[in-house]
């Protein structure tokens, strides 16, 4: 199948799209919910959405511009019913493309543990001490673009 990298506006239909998916994939397991101010805090971030032909959203995921070429990967979710297709694979692929077009030199993320061997395969390295976010423990990764 293909599928479609696309940019997402800031609280528009498709905006609200992803935050379903993310809340579904990322909230709901940890018994967590978003709220406004979270959201309210993502206005100026980069989004991005792995759509199928059919238009329907695979997967998504957002940049934060952390400043001196470094943008920093978050809330990267797949529709659970399409996991293990390789789409968080793609979806990644599509996005360093695009920071590295835009002139980003390095990627940053924060690994829940259970994606950090996922991040691996993509060649992300660990740095830093593992740290707990949401309640869950995370590792530091950055990749050089």
């Amino acid at each position: 199948m293909k599928y479609i990298f696309a940019p997402i506006d800031y609280a528009s239909p498709e905006y609200d799209e992803a935050v379903d998916l993310r809340t579904r994939v990322l909230r709901i397991p940890l018994g967590i919910e978003f709220r406004a101010e979270d959201l309210s805090e993502e206005y100026d971030q980069y989004h991005f959405g792995l759509y199928d032909a059919g238009g329907g959203l695979a997967a998504c995921l957002i940049f934060k511009d952390m400043g001196k070429g470094c943008i920093k990967m978050r809330q990267v979710a797949v529709d659970p019913e399409r996991q293990r297709l390789g789409l968080g694979k793609i979806i990644i692929s599509f996005a360093e493309k695009w920071a590295k077009m835009k002139g980003f030199g390095k990627i940053e993320l924060a690994a829940r543990d259970t994606a950090v061997p996922f991040y691996l395969k993509q060649e992300y390295e660990v740095y830093g001490d593992p740290f707990i976010e949401v309640g869950i423990p995370h590792t530091a990764m950055c990749k050089s673009l």
